[in-house]
């Protein structure tokens, strides 16, 4: 899928609300324009406007209150692993940095984290990267990601540092999580993990493994997580 691919309407003025959001052009408590207005700013229908409110009250920026309007809720809190937003838009960019562990680099893999691969995923293979993620300076998720090298130009060039995969995925190659499968297990920490989390020997740790379906048939994410939740906590949808 080229990266030049037109957005729909609704995506569209869903980027461009979010990203005022996420620069500060509306404050949490802040009022966004009615719909009314909204249709006619941006020359929309109505339904348009209501699917991209729809996407980002998912998401935690906004919430509706009848007789209000949408408000402005800023951007969403707390360790969202589980939230199709992503992480580092679920916690802010201001208290998590993403450090890359392994460069992006195509491998050929038979399965995936447990999950079976369809067979043309096997024959194009898939990019994988591995990421540390730091919550206020503390070492909290570790994750493991594998790609299928399907229709992804320029895909190990680009920057992984302190960016959110999802958001890379979403505005560069227009895929999109839209839910998926995840199996969770309570594990002791490794030496590769005792050295990530700076933690000691049998520190528990929790794994998740999860297959994500997209907006593009056929065409999954895979990861493994690895969560230090000594002093966070998960919520989120998926």
């Amino acid at each position: 899928m080229s990266s030049k691919t037109e957005l729909p309407p609704y995506k569209k003025l869903y980027e461009q609300l979010r990203q005022h959001i996420t620069d500060g052009m509306y404050s949490k408590g802040d009022i966004l324009p009615s719909e009314n207005e909204l249709c006619t700013t941006h020359q929309v229908t109505r339904p348009t406007v209501r699917k991209a409110l729809d996407r980002l009250v998912h998401e935690g920026y906004i919430r509706k209150k009848q007789g209000k309007g949408s408000i402005v809720q800023g951007q969403p809190q707390g360790v969202g692993i589980l939230s199709l937003s992503g992480t580092t838009s679920a916690i802010g960019k201001d208290n998590l940095e993403t450090k890359l562990i392994v460069k992006p680099s195509l491998v050929k893999c038979e399965d995936a984290f447990g999950f079976p691969l369809l067979e043309f995923e096997k024959e194009v293979g898939c990019y994988q990267l591995e990421r540390l993620r730091i919550m206020n300076r503390m070492p909290i998720f570790y994750d493991i990601t594998l790609i299928p090298n399907i229709s992804l130009p320029r895909f190990t060039s680009r920057n992984f540092e302190n960016r959110s995969l999802f958001e890379i995925m979403r505005t560069s190659y227009q895929i999109e999580v839209l839910g998926g499968e995840q199996k969770l297990m309570a594990i002791t920490a490794d030496e590769k993990l005792q050295e990530y989390f700076n933690i000691k020997p049998g520190h528990p740790i929790l794994r998740l493994d999860r297959k994500m379906e997209t907006n593009k048939e056929g065409f999954y994410f895979y990861s493994q997580v690895y969560c230090n939740t000594e002093n966070y906590g998960l919520y989120g949808t998926f």
